[in-house]
C-alpha cells in the first residue's frame, strides 16, 4: 500500500525548484507538471471537484499582502492568522478550526476569533448553538462572519480591537479569493483524511499555498488508531511538507461535542481526543509567533 501512495503522491520537488516556480506565476505547463508531481489523478471518481479558476487568474495581488503587513504593524497587538483550508469537503475543516480556537481561549492565548468565510455557515451554526446553550461569560472567544472579498478589512478591524489569534474556516473551493486568504495567513493548516482520494485532492491546496510562499502544516484527521493506512498517509504527506506529529483519531466524541456548540475539551476534558487537540495547538504555536501559554 505504501508503494501505491508513493506512486500516486510522488515526492515534492527540490526546495530550490519549488522556490523558482512560485517566484512568478507558473505557466499552465509548469502547473500541470507540479500537480503531476503531487499525484492528482481522477482515479475513476465521480465526485464533483471544487472549481479551480484558470491558472492565469490565480495571482496574489501584492497590494492586499502589503496592506495586510501595514495594518499588522500598526495594530496595538500582534494577531496571528491561522487559515484552515482544503479544496475537498468533508475533511473536518470546521471541526479543526472550532477546536483550535476554543483551545487557544482555554489556555489563555486569546482573545481568539473564529472567522467564518464558508457560505454554508457550518461554523456559524455551531457558534449559535454554543451561544444559546453553553457559552460562558468569561470566554475570550468570538465569531466574525465575512465574505472572502471583505476579509482583509475584517482582519484589520479585529487587530485594532486587540484579537490575539484569528482562525479562518474556508469553503471547499480554490479560487482567486481563497488564494488571497492564504496570502495573509501566518500558517495554513491543511486537514486530510487518510484515504487515497483525500491525498489526491490535497495537491491543489498545496500548490496554491506554495505559490504564496506561506508555511503550511498537514493534519491527519479522522484516522483509525494504529491502522496501517494511517501510517502510510503520514509517510506520503511527509514527502511534501511538515505533518503534525499528533493525529486526530476517528472518534464519535468530536461530532457529538459539536452538536450543542461545544468541543471535546469541554465534554471529555481528560479524554484522548482533548489531549490530541492540546498537542495540535502546541504544534501550531510552535509554527507561528503565538506567545506561549501562561
Amino acid at each position: 500500500m505504501l508503494q501505491w501512495f508513493k506512486r500516486n503522491v510522488p515526492p515534492a520537488p527540490h526546495e530550490q525548484l519549488v522556490e523558482a516556480e512560485h517566484q512568478t506565476l507558473p505557466s499552465e505547463k509548469k502547473i500541470e507538471r507540479l500537480v503531476g508531481r503531487l499525484g492528482v489523478v481522477d482515479g475513476g471518481s465521480n465526485e464533483t471537484r471544487p472549481s479551480i479558476e484558470k491558472p492565469e487568474r490565480l495571482v496574489v495581488r501584492p497590494e492586499i499582502v502589503a496592506r495586510h503587513d501595514e495594518e499588522r504593524a500598526a495594530a496595538p497587538t500582534q494577531m496571528s492568522v491561522i487559515v484552515v483550508a482544503s479544496q475537498k469537503g468533508g475533511v473536518g475543516k470546521t471541526t479543526v478550526a472550532a477546536h483550535l480556537a476554543v483551545q487557544a481561549s482555554m489556555v489563555g492565548q486569546g482573545p481568539a476569533v473564529l472567522v467564518d468565510t464558508d457560505p454554508q455557515g457550518s461554523l456559524s451554526e455551531w457558534w449559535d448553538a454554543r451561544k444559546d446553550e453553553y457559552q460562558r461569560t468569561e470566554d475570550t472567544l468570538a465569531l466574525a462572519t465575512t465574505t472572502l472579498n471583505d476579509l482583509p478589512a475584517r482582519l484589520a478591524e479585529l487587530r485594532r480591537n486587540g484579537a490575539a489569534v484569528a482562525i479562518i474556516d474556508t469553503p471547499p473551493a480554490l479560487t482567486t479569493s481563497i488564494m488571497q486568504v492564504i496570502a495573509v495567513a501566518d500558517l495554513v493548516v491543511i486537514p486530510a483524511r487518510p484515504s487515497p482520494h483525500d491525498l489526491r485532492a490535497i495537491a491543489a491546496t498545496v500548490r496554491l499555498t506554495r505559490m504564496t510562499g506561506k508555511p503550511f502544516l498537514f493534519v491527519v484527521n479522522g484516522a483509525t488508531p494504529r491502522a496501517k493506512i494511517t501510517a502510510q498517509a503520514v509517510a506520503a504527506l511527509s514527502e511534501h511538507g511538515q505533518v503534525a506529529p499528533v493525529i486526530l483519531s476517528q472518534r464519535t466524541d468530536f461530532a457529538a461535542s459539536m452538536i450543542d456548540g461545544r468541543t471535546v475539551m469541554e465534554t471529555t476534558a481528560s479524554g484522548r481526543s482533548a489531549q490530541e487537540i492540546a498537542q495540535l495547538w502546541k504544534q501550531v504555536c510552535a509554527q507561528t509567533s503565538i506567545r506561549a501559554a501562561a
